[in-house]
C-alpha cells in the first residue's frame, strides 16, 4: 500500500507566448492540447485542487468545460512559472502550509504517481522545496541542452542544476563521448515542485540571480538565495517534457506505439 500523503493543490503554469514553441500549451498530441492533458495528469494524482495559471484568453477557453479544472488568469510579464503560481497562491487565499505542485505545462505524460512522489518528498523533508529526477543512461540526452541535469549530494540535496553535460566524467570523456560511464550518477532533472504556499511566496519576492538568468532556470534562484531543494529519484518513467517542434513528433510517436 502506498504511503498516505497529505492534502495537495497542482498548478500548472501555462505561458502561451513560448520562445522555442510558440503557442505551446495549445499544440495538438493525438488531438488533444497539451495543457489538457496536463491538467488532467494532475487530477489523476488525487489534488484537491488542480488550476491553470496562464497569461493569455485563448488557454482559458481551451479549458472551459474541462471538469473541475480551475483557471486563474495571471500577469504576463512574470520570469518564471514559480513567480506566476505565486501570484496563483495569492489570488485564492491558500494558507502558507498549503502544499503546492508546480507541474509545467511541458509534461503532459507526468505519472500520478510521480506527482505524488514529489508531494511525500516535501512532507518528508524539512528543505522548504522539492522535486524530482531520472537517470540518464544516453549520451544524446546528456549533451542536449534541452535536456537539464542535476547534480545532487549524498543527502539528496541539489548542489547544482545545468543545461550543460554535467557531472563531467574526465577520464571515460577524454576517451569517448558515444557513450557514458556505468559509475557516475547521471540525472535528468523533471520538471516539477512542490512546495508551501508561504515559502513559495517569499521565493518569488527575491530578486533574480545570475546563475537563473545565465541558464534560464527557475530554481537556480532558491540555491543562489541558500535554500534547499530536496531531490528524490522518481517511482516512475517519466517521458520527456516537450520543449521543441522535433519533441512533439516524438511524443506523437511515443503516443502511436502504445504510451500514454
Amino acid at each position: 500500500m502506498a504511503p498516505k500523503i497529505p492534502p495537495f493543490v497542482v498548478v500548472v503554469p501555462a505561458r502561451f507566448g513560448s520562445t522555442r514553441l510558440p503557442g505551446k500549451p495549445l499544440l495538438k498530441i493525438d488531438g488533444e492540447s497539451m495543457i489538457r492533458r496536463v491538467a488532467e495528469r494532475a487530477g489523476l494524482a488525487g489534488a484537491a485542487q488542480v488550476v491553470v495559471a496562464t497569461d493569455d484568453d485563448r488557454v482559458a477557453r481551451e479549458l472551459r468545460g474541462c471538469g473541475d479544472i480551475l483557471v486563474c488568469m495571471t500577469r504576463e510579464d512574470h520570469a518564471s512559472g514559480s513567480d506566476r503560481i505565486a501570484e496563483t497562491a495569492s489570488n485564492f487565499g491558500w494558507p502558507e502550509d498549503t502544499i503546492v505542485v508546480n507541474l509545467q505545462g511541458d509534461e503532459p505524460f507526468a505519472p500520478a504517481a510521480g506527482i505524488r512522489a514529489v508531494v511525500a518528498t516535501l512532507a518528508g523533508d524539512d528543505a522548504p522545496m522539492a522535486t524530482l529526477a531520472t537517470p540518464i543512461t544516453h549520451a544524446d540526452e546528456f549533451f542536449d541542452p534541452n535536456i537539464v541535469k542535476v547534480v545532487r549530494a549524498s543527502n539528496g540535496r541539489a548542489l547544482y542544476f545545468t543545461r550543460s553535460p554535467a557531472p563531467w566524467a574526465r577520464d571515460p570523456f577524454a576517451q569517448s563521448r558515444d557513450s557514458l560511464p556505468a559509475d557516475v550518477p547521471f540525472l535528468r532533472h523533471i520538471g516539477i515542485y512542490a512546495y508551501r504556499a508561504g515559502f513559495l511566496r517569499r521565493l518569488a519576492a527575491l530578486p533574480r540571480t545570475p546563475l537563473e538568468r545565465a541558464e534560464s532556470l527557475e530554481q537556480l534562484r532558491a540555491l543562489e538565495h541558500g535554500y534547499a531543494i530536496s531531490v528524490q529519484l522518481t517511482p516512475e518513467p517519466f517521458p520527456p517534457g516537450i520543449d521543441t517542434a522535433e519533441d512533439l513528433v516524438r511524443a506523437e510517436r511515443w503516443l502511436a506505439s502504445g504510451g500514454r
